[in-house]
């Protein structure tokens, strides 16, 4: 979990089991502004925002270890946290409609602005 900046732009979720691709978005989305919190797996993810009802956008991998990975993460948001933007990310291609709702989709390896302009975008519409 990383520091709140002085001037936040709301709190971002990021999960990833990976550490080092987790630490990097976590970076890239706390020098642009962002609280960032940081998950492991689904079920860790589901603990924070149960405890954190500020968080805003969760940013997750796709593929996870766990009786959760990220889509079923994203549906669960989805039924319960309707008003958390979703952002997923994978090296796999996914079919776009097995992302939830209005949910967005960012292929691994992304660049890191297209990761904070999807991130804009959901927090300022």
């Amino acid at each position: 979990m990383q520091a709140k900046p002085a001037n936040s732009r709301g709190v971002v979720l990021i999960v990833e089991d990976e550490p080092f691709v987790r630490l990097m978005g976590a970076d890239l989305l706390a020098e642009a502004g962002f609280e960032v919190l940081e998950a492991r797996n689904a079920c860790e993810a589901l603990r924070i925002l149960e405890a954190t009802p500020e968080v805003r956008v969760v940013f997750s991998d796709v593929d996870m270890p766990g009786p959760l990975d990220g889509l079923g993460l994203a549906r669960h948001i989805c039924q319960h946290w309707p008003g958390i933007g979703i952002v997923l990310t994978s090296g796999h291609r996914i079919r776009a409609e097995t992302i939830p709702r209005e949910g967005r989709f960012l292929a691994k390896p992304y660049d890191g602005q297209a990761l904070v302009r999807h991130i804009e975008e959901i927090v300022n519409p």
